[in-house]
């Protein structure tokens, strides 16, 4: 099965073709990087990707990688099959502008930019322009990333494939509707944030009981580490593996009243509905900066 029927440069839909993909990233932050390192860790050689980015300020950790970097967008996007669009929300309309006449029906564009929506990535990029929104989160820097993906009106099963096989060792991707795209930035994108400062307080915790802080944040992360990894594995939901560690009269039922009735359960749930929220602001912000243009 052929990603373009009618590309004259077919690349096979086969996860051992993966290494012929050329692969661009505009952008050199955090979630590039964690991304091409999960791609690295496929069939993807180094050779076969380029990063760019306007300073040198994060490209030298890609070059330790073996990946040819630029300071030219359109030098990466000319020279790739899949791209990466991986800056700052505001900075996509003017990026996709400058490379949109480079954009072909070869080229899969992949956006991973908090709250810009496909409406407005399409507009911007040629007509039949094959665009995928992505929102990873920073543990793919260890590829336990969380991602989910959703396939713009010219994108085809086949190229969610692709991406699905290229990104499998960045961590869990999974597809779904573009409005679940704002919910997952809010539950995972800032969700990784809510966890450290919880591991935070569970080590401050410590401390003021009179461990030291060095242990006390190591067997904080260690706790967290732990108990993901046994919702993730087990499949039980949270509720169930929370009453099973209390006991009747017990240290964890005590300590879970506590939390109750300081509304953790409130304010986390408070907390996704505002970055929610605010993605889906970005979304509107640059649909309207885009339609005044």
């Amino acid at each position: 099965m052929d990603i373009r029927k009618s590309e004259p440069q077919q690349i096979k839909m086969d996860p051992e073709m993966d290494s012929q993909l050329k692969i661009g990233f505009i952008g050199a932050g955090n979630m590039a990087f964690g991304i091409a390192k999960g791609i690295l860790s496929g069939n993807v050689l180094p050779l076969n990707i380029k990063v760019s980015a306007p300073s040198a300020k994060n490209l030298g950790r890609f070059q330790e990688l073996g990946i040819a970097v630029t300071h030219s967008n359109s030098e990466v996007v000319c020279s790739s099959d899949v791209v990466f669009v991986a800056v700052k929300p505001h900075l996509v309309p003017s990026v996709l502008n400058e490379i949109s006449q480079h954009v072909t029906d070869r080229h899969i564009i992949v956006s991973v930019a908090a709250g810009v929506t496909l409406a407005t990535l399409e507009e911007i990029l040629p007509e039949s322009a094959v665009v995928i929104r992505l929102m990873p989160n920073l543990p793919c820097l260890v590829q336990e990333g969380a991602l989910l993906f959703t396939l713009g009106s010219h994108a085809k099963q086949e190229d969610g494939a692709l991406l699905r096989s290229l990104l499998h060792r960045c961590g869990l991707v999974e597809e779904g509707p573009e409005a679940w795209i704002d919910i997952h930035t809010g539950l995972s994108g800032s969700g990784v944030a809510f966890v450290y400062l919880f591991a935070e307080a569970l080590a401050e915790g410590a401390v003021k009981m009179g461990m030291p802080s060095a242990l006390a944040q190591s067997i904080a992360s260690q706790t967290v580490l732990g108990a993901g990894r046994l919702l993730r594995d087990s499949g039980k939901h949270p509720a169930q593996l929370r009453s099973e560690v209390c006991t009747p009269g017990g240290t964890t039922i005590y300590g879970l009243h506590t939390l109750e009735q300081g509304g953790v359960r409130a304010s986390t749930m408070s907390a996704v509905e505002s970055a929610t929220e605010r993605a889906r602001e970005f979304g509107r912000r640059s649909a309207a900066a885009e339609r005044k243009k």
